[in-house]
């Protein structure tokens, strides 16, 4: 394959996919796949996003003003990257507000990337301990085409349990009721399974308190709700860590916020 044809391919790359192109054409020495780059990169063929990444331009593009999808992007800044949490959420049209903050799942630790002109940030996130060394980090994440390339994400059930365990990755707690509300229809089981992964009781509250609060909109049943009310936290825990008062709400030992309790941003008109 042809450099050219490469790149209408891949419209988000690595260095390494590009030399595993070339080597299927003969010309792999490390050194020549650089210097091929870099040319395409002079002649405006492609983008040097950062060290080993490259988005594919189109012709006459300029540099400075290109948008490079930042799903795909997002999706290329780990080996093992996925699109997750609130991004997740925006990437199915489920957001309630529009970020150009993008956290993906990953077992490394990565700097932040922010690329000034587009005023994007990218926040690479540890998957939790408890399923970080996991084949598939502890599932619920499948693969989608996307703006010509694929984006590995998280389904709605992986994204509700995520955001629920790192909910500093959703938002706050309004955007995150807000965006988790649109989603019309979650496997319930998943849900619970996904849960019961994290060894967290207060991820298992943080979840059980939501499903509970939406029982009729979600068709809750007590058979999903049983497991979580086993492992929820012996003593009151705070829903957030900034520990703010609140109403302990007994079934999960939960000290929830009077907004959050009644949903008090329904009110603002």
């Amino acid at each position: 394959m042809g450099s050219l044809d490469f790149f209408g391919t891949h419209p988000v790359f690595t260095l390494q996919e590009y030399a595993d192109s070339r080597r299927q054409g003969g010309s792999a020495h490390p050194r020549t796949v650089e210097n091929l780059l870099a040319e395409h990169v002079k002649a405006g063929h492609v983008l040097r996003v950062r060290s080993g990444l490259f988005a594919s331009m189109p012709a006459g593009t300029n540099p400075v003003t290109f948008s490079v999808d930042p799903y795909l992007l997002a999706g290329h800044l780990a080996s093992d990257a996925v699109v997750a949490f609130h991004a997740a959420l925006q990437f199915r049209g489920k957001a309630y507000s529009i970020w150009k903050r993008y956290p993906y799942l990953t077992r490394k630790r990565c700097r932040p990337l922010s690329l000034p002109y587009h005023g994007a940030e990218y926040v690479a996130v540890q998957a939790s301990k408890s399923i970080r060394n996991r084949p598939d980090l502890g599932g619920g994440i499948v693969e989608e085409r996307h703006a010509g390339g694929t984006v590995r994400v998280t389904t709605f059930e992986r994204t509700l349990v995520d955001i629920m365990d790192a909910p500093e990755h959703g938002g706050g707690w309004e955007e995150i009721w807000r965006s988790l509300e649109m989603v019309e229809f979650f496997d319930l089981d998943e849900v619970v399974r996904l849960t019961l992964d994290r060894s967290s009781a207060l991820t298992v509250a943080r979840v059980g308190f939501y499903m509970d609060q939406h029982r009729d909109a979600l068709m809750v049943e007590d058979r999903h709700l049983a497991p979580l009310h086993a492992r929820a936290p012996r003593q009151p825990r705070y829903l957030d860590r900034q520990r703010n008062s609140g109403r302990v709400v007994k079934a999960w030992n939960l000290v929830v916020p009077e907004r959050v309790l009644n949903r008090q941003w329904e009110e603002v008109r």
